[in-house]
């Protein structure tokens, strides 16, 4: 499972026209899922996710969670992000998850998630979607649970 985390000041996303999720500060997540993932290793990312401190203090260090600062979450399915680029020009996306796994899996993600965080937004899994945001920073990072949890 990869999760692509970044910091923002807003951001949304669209299909068809219209905002389906909108958020302000808080963290624009793509998730990535993989053949092989479980919701065991949902719920480990989760929990480094809602922990992760990416937001400034008072001081200006980044100290803080995302529930410390009231943050609100954006959650976009990204099957993408398990791309195979080593050979040819053109991705391959086997490692993926199957569309009915994954998209299970992304749902208990999203639920998981609103169970910690007063507002969780998402896309709608499968969708062509347009995603808009302000990073702040830029703040970016990958979280990936085989460099994580071996």
């Amino acid at each position: 499972m990869k999760f692509l985390v970044q910091r923002v000041l807003q951001a949304d996303v669209q299909t068809d026209g219209r905002v389906i999720g909108k958020i302000d500060r808080g963290l624009l997540v793509f998730v990535g899922i993989s053949a092989t993932d479980t919701e065991e290793t949902a719920d480990r990312m989760i929990k480094k996710l809602i922990g992760l401190r990416l937001f400034e203090d008072e001081n200006g260090k980044t100290n803080l969670d995302l529930k410390a600062v009231e943050g609100q979450l954006l959650m976009i399915s990204q099957f993408t992000l398990y791309a195979d680029c080593r050979k040819g020009n053109r991705p391959s996306f086997t490692n993926a998850g199957g569309p009915q796994m994954a998209s299970e899996l992304y749902q208990y993600i999203v639920d998981r998630c609103r169970q910690q965080i007063s507002v969780v937004e998402k896309g709608i899994f499968g969708a062509d979607m347009k995603v808009s945001l302000i990073n702040d920073g830029p703040f970016t990072v990958l979280l990936d649970s085989e460099q994580l949890f071996k």
